[in-house]
């Protein structure tokens, strides 16, 4: 019988607690409320030219602020993006490797299978991969 995989509230919790942060803060920011947010942070600061002194100050404010969030941002979305691409590097392998060997089963039917397969194992590393896995 096949186990299911674990359901993401168990993953989330063998994440530290940076990427933990790191996902709710990429969730947060995909949706429409920080859009309203970002909005308001604009609504909020254009009128405020009538009570700073210069419009260089004037500009200093927003640009600082959306920098600081810009820059912040960034960190937290990569670390999410990072994560998401190795996630799904090693769903593709877990196909790759499934597909081989699929194929290696099928070799004695369908002999051009042997160098179809010879070139995904070499295509995706998967002798190299699954050498490497096995310390030894």
């Amino acid at each position: 019988m096949d186990v299911p995989p674990p359901r993401s509230a168990e993953r989330d919790d063998r994440l530290s607690l940076f990427d933990r942060f790191a996902t709710k803060a990429s969730e947060f920011a995909s949706r429409a409320g920080f859009f309203v947010f970002c909005v308001v942070l604009v609504a909020v600061w254009a009128p405020s030219i009538i009570v700073l002194p210069n419009i260089d100050t004037w500009q200093l404010v927003i640009n600082t602020a959306t920098t600081i969030i810009t820059f912040l941002l960034v960190a937290l979305l990569q670390n999410t993006q990072s994560r998401s691409d190795a996630a799904l590097h090693q769903k593709l392998n877990a196909i790759a490797g499934a597909l081989a060997a699929f194929m290696g089963e099928l070799s004695a039917e369908y002999p051009e299978l042997d160098r179809h397969r010879a070139e995904l194992a070499d295509a995706v590393g998967l002798e190299r991969r699954e050498g490497s896995q096995h310390p030894g």
